[in-house]
């Protein structure tokens, strides 16, 4: 709590902070105040001024916030980018990002003039199998992580899960298909200058979306990725086979 008080402190007219002015500021004396600055520096969410006097902010609190301007540029780039997708394909498009465990679903755009809408709600978790989190483990720069993820999947699921990840790898594609509902997306990446920011995904059923043969809506999909990547600056990342499709 006394961290989050001192880092809410710093803003763009408050660039330096002195152990001083964040006592007097939060009512705290200056030893207690030194230990959680100490803390801070330790996390390397502070670091000292370069004459030493203050403090400013760390490299990992700078790039935390870095990361958080990148998130909220494609999710305010995006809705257009949506809509036209939705528009062309006659399907239901969505926007994720990279949640606490996996792919959250932060925008959707559905299309009006289909009496018959599939769609996924705002703010739900996507599982290990979902298109967009078959993408998301292709791309993420913590493989390590994408491999943890995939072992959580049972021994054929895994074997099956695997192999559509290193699929999605070469092609910056990957699909699903929920039998049980006949669901079934397709799932592409954007990218920003650093790497993979969200997934764009179109959602329909085996009808309207079949998946196991690529169709207009995939070329749909990845021209409105590339588009949206090309206006955060990545879209050197795709793989040749993916830039074929545009």
């Amino acid at each position: 709590m006394r961290a989050s008080q001192i880092l809410g402190l710093f803003r763009p007219s408050r660039p330096v902070l002195t152990v001083a002015d964040a006592a007097a500021e939060l009512g705290l004396n200056r030893t207690t105040t030194h230990r959680y600055f100490t803390t801070l520096i330790s996390a390397g969410l502070l670091e000292r001024s370069r004459d030493g006097s203050a403090f400013v902010p760390g490299g990992l609190l700078v790039q935390l916030g870095t990361f958080s301007l990148g998130r909220r540029a494609v999710v305010d780039m995006a809705p257009p980018h949506l809509v036209a997708l939705a528009r062309t394909t006659r399907l239901s498009a969505a926007l994720s990002l990279w949640g606490a465990s996996g792919p959250v679903v932060a925008r959707v755009e559905e299309d009006n003039s289909n009496p018959v809408v599939v769609s996924v709600r705002i703010g739900h978790q996507l599982p290990v199998d979902s298109a967009q989190c078959k993408v998301f483990m292709a791309f993420m720069a913590d493989q390590l992580h994408a491999d943890r993820l995939m072992a959580s999947a049972a021994g054929t699921e895994r074997r099956r899960l695997a192999e559509d990840v290193a699929r999605a790898r070469e092609t910056g594609l990957a699909s699903t298909h929920i039998v049980d509902t006949d669901i079934t997306a397709v799932g592409a990446p954007v990218f920003d200058e650093s790497g993979i920011a969200a997934t764009v995904a179109v959602i329909g059923t085996a009808r309207t979306l079949p998946v196991h043969t690529s169709g207009p809506a995939w070329r749909d999909l990845a021209v409105a990725a590339y588009e949206l990547s090309k206006e955060l600056g990545g879209e050197h990342h795709y793989p040749q086979d993916f830039t074929a499709l545009l």
